[in-house]
Order: structure tokens, then C-alpha cells, then sequence
């Protein structure tokens, strides 16, 4: 058997190719949709600890001072007693003489600690050697249900990314798998596959993440890339394990596309006026983050009141799309509170869904039972639709580019060409032509001396230039390796691990995301620091490193 990291670049894509399996609602964010919620969580989960909700006026107050840099700190601490309790207590004390909210909180809530804030760095191991001796590091164990904590409990272990991220997160894990897997812990990628089965059980979807704060959104839908990944890496038979959570994933994004009239959208899906099906970003709650809860509060003060709630839902839009924030998501790139997030279809979330939809008609014409011959055939003529509907809408023939699409208007975003163009390549949804032409764009415009550029915007929003970030690296290296450009995979590649490799020589750190435009600087922008780590990071860096062997 060839190396599995040779077999890599033709495994992680459409599993149906791979395995040659298979052959009433108002125009944008309407009233409806504004008040739907999500699947129904069963007792165990609706009576979890929400912050946001259980604090009352403490919430707020907590968040708004000063007291934690990072909102986070606070959504994730553990009230020692029972929430109803402390807010009593608070009411009785905040207006004391001498009140602290600071020693307020510190005597009740256990404030959390960063994933891996023990772990010492030994200089003397290689990068790689470095990375495998974070796995245990970054594992977590098999979840206990506490009342009094956000995190929602998971039954097997998972891998976190590292520092403020200590629950698991969705779109994350697939990149984290490449390198369980380049490290033979595929016992590890079941076992978070079971999680994220459980999770669409249990709540109807995968959340951003494992906490009761995150349940209002998903994110980029990687679960069948997953499924896929594991089944190339052990067997076919494998994935069908995972076959009813990846069709009721498909019914949670494509909620009410049965309802929808030409130019219409509800929830995640979208029709265009043509009548073909897209999808977008969304969340059902228009409000602040409670993780980021301060930075979007205060800035929605400085908006009309008649525009808070279209703002805070962007937001979270944002939020699940894994890239909060880019220039790509606003229409002034100067200014944050224009984001149009729920107004764009995203051309790689649609790659992403076309990939779900083959993976499912594969292992349904695999397994084949009785009905599996028509629901694959459905599936397959859903992922040929939106084929079709994407290359249609999204891709720009003078330009040579795939672009995101204001679905009210069908108007392509020509104005900021991003990585997400790759996503076609790597999904292998585009034409021979066209994978040459976005390849040699990327190369022309987005390849620098540390690997790929997220976009060609300096705006100081954390996914923009002059930024890198190992999925997006992973995705355009690949997707350009799919069509032919080894040359220019491999030379990408090749700055990116020596990126890498100065970092880590320099800092002992793995970061979540490096300046690729000057190699010498730390990566900046967002709306906390530079997280250590890192999972997506470690993911990526041992797969690429196993091609250079």
C-alpha cells in the first residue's frame, strides 16, 4: 500500500468519485425566520446552563465591565452554586459600598484555564515530534454532565484546538483528523465522529462548538468530508455508521427549501430568482454573542436601533462561516457594521453541501437496501442541481474566479477574490478550464513568501492579509494539486512548513493562523490574541510534512 500521505490528496475529496460509488416565507430575513429556533434539545440538553440566559442583569454587567479582556473567560467559568442563587445574591449586594464585581465573581464562578496552559515545550524535539506529543495534551476524555457548566458533555474523546478554545469545534476537527490520522489515531477520529453523530441526535445539528451558547449556529459542514477521510483511511464500511447523521445534517441546512418561492430564503437556504437552490450563513438568534458579547454589543450602540437586530444576526452569520471577520463578509471593508453575511451565498459552504450530497448517494448506492437505489439517485441529482446552480451564479468567466454571490440580486462579489474560490478545486466541482484558471490566479495573486494569502486585503480583521490560516492552506494546496498544479501545490507547501518551522523554532508554539506576506512577524487582527496550540494547525502541518518524506 502506498503511504497514506501520498494517498491523501484523492481521499479527502468526494468520497463518490473516490470510491466510484454513484454514478410560505418572505424575501431575506423575514419575520418568520427571525423567529424560528432551532430542533427541539431533549430535557437532558434544554435544561443546561445557559449564561446568557440563567445570569439575568449579572450577565450583562459582568460582560460589559472590564474585568475579563476576552468575553469568552466569563460564558465558560462554572458557578459554584446554583445560578438562581448568585443572581439572588447579587441583587442583594451590587449596590453595597465597596461592592466588587471583580471579587463578586471570583467567589462565585471557577474561572476556566487555557487548553494547554501546563504543557512545556521541549526545545530539543523536532516540530513533528512536537505535534504528537500535543495530541494527549489537547485530548479530552469522555465528557461528565455538570448542571452548572456551559459545555454541552460529549460521550467520547475529542481533540480541542488549544488556549481559550477548550471545547471541541466543528469545522476545526476535520483538519485536526489529517494529522490523527498521519499519526495513526484513527480510534480517535471514530470517536469524535460518534460525537458529532450524537450531536445531530441529540440537538439536530453540529453546533459551533460543544457549549449551550454556541446551539443558535453550526459551521462550515465538514461532517461528510470527515466521514470520508475515515473511511479511506480504514474501510468503506465504516462510513455507514454515520449515514442517517449525514442525511439529518442535510435536512437541517436545507430546512424549508420546500417552502421557498424564487428570490425568497429562510434560514440557511436560498432560492434564486432562476428557481435553483443555494445556500448561505445564518443563526437563529439576533442578538450579541455571548462569547464575544462586549465587542458586539458596544458596536451595535453605534448603529440606529432599527438596526441592531440585522447586525447582531450578520454577526453570527459571520460566526458560522469559521471566518469572523474578513472584508470578504462587508460591504465597506473599513467598517465592521456592514457586514452582509446573510445576504451572500459562499462559494465554498456550497462546495461543501455538494460534497455532503454525493457522499451520501455513494453510501447509499454501497450499502445498497431496499430504497437506497432512489435516495442515492435523489442525492445525486441534488449535488448535480447545485452544481449547476453554483457554477451559474458563482463563477466569473473574464475573471477566471470563483466569487460569492448577493443571492437578491445575483451579483457577483468581484471586488474581493478570496481563497474560498479554492473550494470548488478541492471538492472537485469545477471544470478542468476552470480549476487551471482559479489555480493560476491564486498563484498569480495570493501565493507569498509564507504560503497563501486569505484575501488581498490589508484590513486588520484576523481572516484577511496579511494572514494564513491552515485550513484555507490545506484546501488551496490541495484544491490546486486536484487540477494538475502539483508544481504549485508543492511550492506552497513548501513555504508554509517553513513558516511553520521558523515559528515553532522561535516561539516553541504552534499558532492558529501566521503572517505569510512578512514570515519575520506574528500574525495579528481579531478580537482576542493568538491562540496557541493548535489543532487545525498541528492537522495540517504532520499531513504536509508526511508528502515531503
Amino acid at each position: 500500500m502506498r503511504p497514506f500521505s501520498r494517498r491523501l490528496p484523492t481521499l479527502v475529496l468526494a468520497l463518490g468519485a473516490a470510491l466510484s460509488l454513484a454514478a410560505g416565507c418572505t424575501t431575506g430575513t423575514s419575520s418568520r425566520a427571525a423567529t424560528s429556533s432551532p430542533v427541539l434539545a431533549p430535557a437532558a440538553l434544554a435544561s443546561r446552563y445557559d449564561p446568557a440566559h440563567d445570569l439575568g442583569p449579572l450577565f450583562q454587567d459582568v460582560q460589559l465591565s472590564d474585568i475579563f479582556p476576552d468575553s469568552k473567560t466569563f460564558v465558560d467559568a462554572r458557578p459554584r452554586r446554583p445560578p438562581g442563587e448568585i443572581v439572588a445574591a447579587y441583587a442583594a449586594a451590587r449596590g453595597a459600598a465597596g461592592f466588587s464585581l471583580r471579587a463578586f465573581v471570583d467567589r462565585e464562578f471557577e474561572l476556566p484555564r487555557a487548553a494547554g496552559a501546563d504543557f512545556t515545550t521541549d526545545t530539543s524535539q523536532s516540530m513533528e515530534q512536537h505535534i504528537r506529543a500535543l495530541w494527549p495534551v489537547l485530548s479530552r476524555p469522555p465528557d461528565t454532565a455538570d448542571a452548572r457548566s456551559s459545555l454541552i458533555p460529549l460521550p467520547e474523546p475529542y481533540v480541542v484546538p488549544g488556549g481559550r478554545f477548550r471545547e471541541v469545534y466543528y469545522w476545526d476537527s476535520y483538519f485536526t483528523m489529517l494529522g490523527l490520522i498521519t499519526s495513526g489515531r484513527t480510534d480517535l477520529v471514530r470517536s469524535m465522529l460518534d460525537n458529532f453523530a450524537y450531536l445531530v441526535r441529540t440537538v439536530g445539528h453540529i453546533p459551533n462548538g460543544n457549549r449551550t451558547y454556541y446551539l443558535g449556529r453550526s459551521q462550515p459542514p465538514f461532517f461528510a468530508a470527515m466521514v470520508g477521510l475515515y473511511a479511506s483511511a480504514t474501510d468503506t464500511t465504516q462510513a455507514l455508521r454515520y449515514l442517517e447523521a449525514l442525511e439529518a445534517e442535510h435536512t437541517f441546512w436545507m430546512d424549508g427549501a420546500d417552502r421557498l418561492a424564487p428570490g425568497d430564503a429562510y434560514r440557511r437556504v436560498v432560492r434564486l430568482r432562476d428557481g435553483s437552490l443555494l445556500n448561505r450563513y445564518w443563526d437563529d438568534e439576533p442578538g450579541p454573542r455571548p462569547e464575544s458579547y462586549r465587542p458586539d454589543y458596544q458596536l451595535a450602540q453605534t448603529l440606529p436601533e432599527a438596526r441592531r437586530a440585522g447586525f447582531y444576526r450578520n454577526v453570527r452569520a459571520t460566526a458560522e462561516s469559521g471566518l469572523d471577520f474578513s472584508t470578504r463578509w462587508m460591504r465597506d471593508p473599513g467598517d465592521l457594521r456592514t457586514l452582509e453575511t446573510t445576504d451572500l451565498v459562499p462559494v465554498d459552504l456550497n462546495s461543501l453541501l455538494y460534497h455532503a450530497e454525493r457522499t451520501i448517494a455513494a453510501l447509499r448506492t454501497f450499502r445498497g437496501r431496499a430504497g437506497d437505489g432512489d435516495a442515492a439517485k435523489r442525492f445525486a441529482a441534488l449535488a448535480a442541481d447545485r452544481r449547476r446552480a453554483l457554477v451559474a451564479a458563482a463563477y466569473d468567466t473574464a475573471g477566471g474566479f470563483f466569487y460569492d454571490v448577493r443571492w437578491r440580486t445575483g451579483e457577483r462579489v468581484t471586488d474581493r477574490p478570496t481563497l474560498a474560490a479554492a473550494a470548488p478545486l478541492y471538492f472537485g466541482l469545477a471544470t478542468p478550464e476552470q480549476g487551471r484558471g482559479v489555480a493560476a490566479r491564486l498563484e498569480r495573486e495570493f501565493l507569498k513568501p509564507g504560503g497563501f494569502v486569505t484575501t488581498l486585503i490589508a484590513s486588520g480583521q484576523q481572516w484577511d492579509a496579511p494572514n494564513g490560516w491552515p485550513p484555507l492552506e490545506w484546501l488551496t494546496i490541495e484544491g490546486v494539486r486536484r487540477y494538475g498544479r502539483a508544481d504549485l501545490a508543492d511550492t506552497a507547501r513548501d513555504r508554509w512548513l517553513a513558516l511553520n518551522q521558523r515559528t515553532y523554532r522561535a516561539t516553541g508554539k504552534m499558532t492558529e493562523k501566521y503572517d505569510v506576506v512578512d514570515v519575520d512577524r506574528r500574525a495579528g487582527g481579531g478580537e482576542y490574541p493568538t491562540q496557541d496550540g493548535f489543532g487545525w494547525t498541528n492537522g495540517v502541518a504532520l499531513a504536509l510534512a508526511a508528502q515531503q518524506r
